[in-house]
């Protein structure tokens, strides 16, 4: 089983982000950890698990609470976890010490993804990041030095980017002793500062394939649309196989066999009543869409026996997906919502 634990605090918000969290509430921290703790506890007589073979702190910013505050949460989930369980803290430059990333490891981190996006100056501030360049660097080198299993974000697909700012960013990341690489495409959504601007996006195809190709080429093996790993991330890749996942904090999810949890999104309101959970209750029309679209998008694949034959053996002679021991996988990640629809 899987945990998710969102942390909903930052110290800047930038401007594409449309996640659950906010630049105000900086003073609720202790009471949030509190609330925390308490729907933790819940969801483990709920969820029942016997161990956890992941665990990812996200955000939000997570360095952004001082490292301290994880340790009840950390005495609480110790029996459900073994030497195996691959235990990930997302992290900002700005705000990544040695000494809180010490701690952390203390608890059993083992893996760090840095939101580093850019190395770029001009583009770092044009996402609205209150990092530099020179500071991104820095937190790789801190990171290294405590934790070896390293991911980076990098975002591309700006109105800024061309070949030689990208190709300047890959050869900054390749010059780091990187596992992961998730690199993804600026998106423009509602609620977001970039939200009704026009002309932020590059748009170039080539560009874009050109990228991915780098990356690939440079050892990182293309497992999901959007991650490279010389090491992969087994809690993205439990997500994608469709494995429960326990989700804990303001806007995190969880799966259970056919059901799906959503704490409330509102903060305060979590503080309140961290146990006040809307639940899902999933059709198998749902699950085996799902299971379709997330196969597709990654290199999971799909089992064929949930598939029309005739819609598969035409996409078999089109040659856009490979058959291998009755699974069905994708040749082209940014085709599978295409694939995905047609099968359905």
């Amino acid at each position: 089983m899987l945990l998710y634990i969102h942390i909903p605090f930052c110290d800047s918000k930038c401007h594409y982000c449309s996640f659950n969290s906010y630049t105000d509430i900086l003073h609720l921290k202790e009471n949030y950890f509190k609330a925390l703790q308490k729907q933790l506890l819940h969801e483990i007589k709920v969820f029942n698990p016997n161990k956890l073979s992941t665990i990812y702190i996200g955000g939000g910013t997570p360095s952004s609470v001082p490292a301290s505050l994880y340790d009840k949460i950390f005495k609480t989930l110790s029996p459900f976890i073994t030497k195996d369980t691959e235990i990930t803290t997302e992290a900002n430059p700005n705000s990544l010490t040695n000494e809180w990333l010490s701690i952390m490891k203390s608890y059993g981190v083992n893996r760090i993804s840095l939101g580093v996006q850019s190395f770029d100056d001009k583009k770092l501030k044009f996402l609205g990041r209150n990092h530099s360049s020179s500071e991104a660097k820095k937190a790789i080198e801190i990171a290294y030095k405590t934790i070896k299993n390293i991911s980076i974000d990098l975002i591309y697909d700006t109105a800024l980017d061309n070949k030689k700012l990208l190709e300047a960013d890959l050869k900054t990341a390749f010059s780091f002793p990187l596992s992961h690489i998730s690199s993804y495409s600026l998106t423009i959504e509602k609620g977001t500062n970039f939200f009704g601007k026009s002309n932020l996006l590059k748009g170039d195809e080539n560009l874009i394939f050109w990228f991915i190709d780098m990356i690939k080429e440079a050892g990182f093996t293309q497992y999901e649309i959007s991650n490279f790993g010389k090491i992969k991330s087994l809690h993205n890749l439990g997500y994608w196989k469709g494995k429960d996942y326990i989700g804990v904090g303001s806007g995190a999810v969880g799966f259970l066999k056919d059901k799906r949890y959503y704490p409330t999104k509102n903060v305060k309101n979590y503080i309140t009543n961290p146990l006040d959970i809307k639940v899902e209750n999933l059709s198998k029309q749902n699950l085996k869409d799902e299971k379709i679209f997330l196969g597709l998008r990654s290199e999971v694949g799909v089992k064929t026996s949930f598939l029309d034959k005739e819609k598969v053996e035409i996409l078999h002679d089109e040659k856009k997906i490979i058959l291998k021991n009755n699974r069905l996988f994708n040749k082209d990640y940014f085709l599978a919502d295409e694939i995905a629809l047609f099968l359905i």
